[in-house]
């Protein structure tokens, strides 16, 4: 479980096809990693394979390796992901932790596309094309995980489409701020919401044959 507060940006050392997936090798300011525990990247969760000091340095930061099988591939965009890349990072939560986000599983329900980004006074405006089966769970001033970051729902411009206000910290301490149009990003909608459809889906079946 995570809060959307990305603590770290790390970046891809290199991509290398492996019996376990596609690997990644990332380079982060964490220390005191742990073999298996959970590492939200870009709002994927992933485990960590193996770890090691920068250069030998205990202090000087870690690289990590994550793998992605086949399904992760297929429905997140990690296959585009290349060596130099930045990625939000996020560790597991701890029992006592500050909830400052939201709840976030790390569990990526699509991908969207940035149709835009335009600055407007102290904030930049970025509006996404969502799938579907996502615009349906989106309300407005709900809560959204982009790429990771926790985020709430500014507009709803138009069917299919989200509208995210990003603050200059967020901006400047998250991938969010290089991103622009054409540009894919993982989405993960609120849990409470898709629990809220699931279980009144089937009353919601049996009105409409009323």
């Amino acid at each position: 479980m995570f809060t959307g507060l990305i603590d770290d940006v790390g970046t891809i050392e290199a991509v290398a096809e492996t019996e376990a997936g596609r690997e990644f090798r990332i380079r982060t300011r964490y220390t005191g990693l742990v073999e298996g525990e959970s590492i939200a990247c870009d709002g994927v969760c992933l485990t960590v394979r193996d770890f090691g000091p920068v250069g030998g340095v205990p202090d000087g930061g870690s690289w990590f390796t994550v793998a992605a099988v086949v399904t992760t591939l297929g429905r997140t965009a990690l296959d585009e992901w290349a060596e130099g890349r930045g990625v939000n990072l996020e560790r597991a939560m701890r029992v006592g932790d500050r909830l400052g986000g939201h709840l976030v599983q790390g569990h990526v329900d699509g991908v969207g596309t940035v149709r835009s980004v335009e600055r407007r006074g102290d904030a930049w405006l970025i509006d996404v094309d969502v799938p579907a089966e996502i615009d349906v769970l989106l309300v407005p001033h709900g809560s959204i995980c982009v790429d990771g970051v926790s985020l709430t729902v500014n507009a709803l411009p138009a069917p299919g489409v989200l509208q995210l206000s990003i603050i200059e910290y967020t901006h400047r301490h998250t991938t969010l701020g290089r991103r622009g149009a054409g540009d894919r990003v993982h989405l993960e909608a609120d849990v409470v919401g898709k629990y809220v459809q699931r279980l009144l889906a089937p009353y919601a079946a049996s009105l409409s044959r009323v």
